[in-house]
């Protein structure tokens, strides 16, 4: 069975973490078990590895994601801050996302007279910054939310002028 990317479930209260990029022992152990050349052995190394590998899964010290469950999280979690927790993507994960375009489910305006965006992809955003923000307000309308500058993001609404927005 082709394994697509196996993630190490994130042990963050443990000091001798191994590094994000490291793959898990156990799947080492697998992997190791192509030098072998004796028949009986490599396939006696293959089940104990392969059994060890199953059991990791099954307690949840190991976790088996394919790459579109890896590109949904990455967009579930755009303009969140995740930097204290470690990669969790995987290498060669692809470029990181640098914007997501979804449609509007409602905005409003809270006492500070900011704007707070409800987006049909689940996520709210808010106003960062103090300019008008002029836009239809009508759910449906396609937004268009990117990285900008300095970690900061800029959203549009429609065919509105941009504004800073963060991730609540």
């Amino acid at each position: 069975m082709l394994v697509t990317s196996v993630l190490a479930a994130l042990a963050l209260n443990t000091a001798q973490e191994a590094p994000p990029s490291q793959d898990p022992e156990q799947l080492q152990r697998l992997l190791a078990c192509r030098a072998l050349t004796e028949g009986t052995a490599r396939l006696a190394c293959f089940d104990a590895a392969a059994g060890a590998l199953e059991t990791a899964r099954r307690d949840g010290s190991i976790v088996v994601v394919d790459r579109a469950q890896v590109d949904r999280a990455r967009r579930d979690t755009f303009g969140l801050d995740l930097s204290a927790l470690p990669q969790v993507f995987g290498a060669g994960a692809g470029a990181a996302l640098t914007e997501v375009e979804t449609t509007l489910v409602g905005a409003s305006r809270n006492p500070r007279d900011e704007w707070t965006f409800r987006l049909a992809d689940g996520s709210s955003w808010i106003q960062a910054d103090s300019e008008s923000a002029q836009f239809r307000n009508r759910p449906g309308q396609p937004v268009r939310i990117r990285r900008a500058a300095m970690g900061s993001f800029l959203m549009t609404v429609g065919s509105s002028r941009a504004i800073r927005v963060r991730r609540l």
